[in-house]
């Protein structure tokens, strides 16, 4: 992405339906497209990009909601019509009184993350984004089975007596710790 921006959206991502939250707060450039936030939070999460997403955000001109994701040929059949994400940059309708967006990841699973704008600031002279600054626990597994399967999940952990806490042990991988996050371990 060509360094030709001078200002930095500070945005909070928090998955809804999670209690404690489970959150992340980057820094994206301003000329950053809807395409490239979703990298960026599938950075944040720790996820693969396996699975469909989408946002929904009000569009500032029209003041109706808006879903950008993906386009291509068999969801122009199926789908609602979306607007291109690889196209739209978060400036069109980001702003300080157009502040909140829905992300949605895995239609199954059904993730829904809260993609808040805290503040627009200047960019910092050598500072390389996007930069995750900083957010509360370990992100949910991907394909877990949403947030009845993470809730399932966190009770397994709990009781290593539990008949399937072996096996959520081996598939989660040594040393997972759902309380743990630092945002120096997110490297886009």
């Amino acid at each position: 992405m060509k360094d030709t921006f001078k200002k930095i959206y500070q945005l909070k991502l928090s998955i809804k339906g999670i209690s404690p939250k489970i959150w992340r707060r980057i820094q994206v450039p301003e000329n950053y497209t809807f395409l490239d936030l979703h990298k960026a939070i599938q950075t944040a999460m720790n996820w693969e990009d396996y699975h469909l997403h989408e946002f929904e955000m009000q569009n500032p001109k029209t003041g109706t909601f808006d879903k950008i994701g993906k386009t291509d040929d068999e969801c122009e059949t199926f789908c609602e019509p979306l607007v291109p994400e690889n196209k739209v940059k978060l400036s069109k309708y980001f702003s300080s009184e157009n502040k909140v967006a829905l992300y949605t990841y895995d239609f199954e699973d059904n993730w829904k993350i809260k993609v808040r704008l805290e503040e627009i600031l200047p960019k910092k002279q050598g500072a390389k984004y996007p930069v995750c600054t900083a957010g509360k626990r370990a992100a949910a597994p991907e394909d877990i089975g949403g947030i009845w399967g993470y809730e399932e999940m966190l009770d397994i952990l709990k009781d290593p007596e539990h008949e399937e806490y072996e096996h959520t042990m081996a598939w989660l991988g040594k040393g997972f710790d759902p309380e743990r996050f630092n945002p120096k371990d997110v490297a886009f």
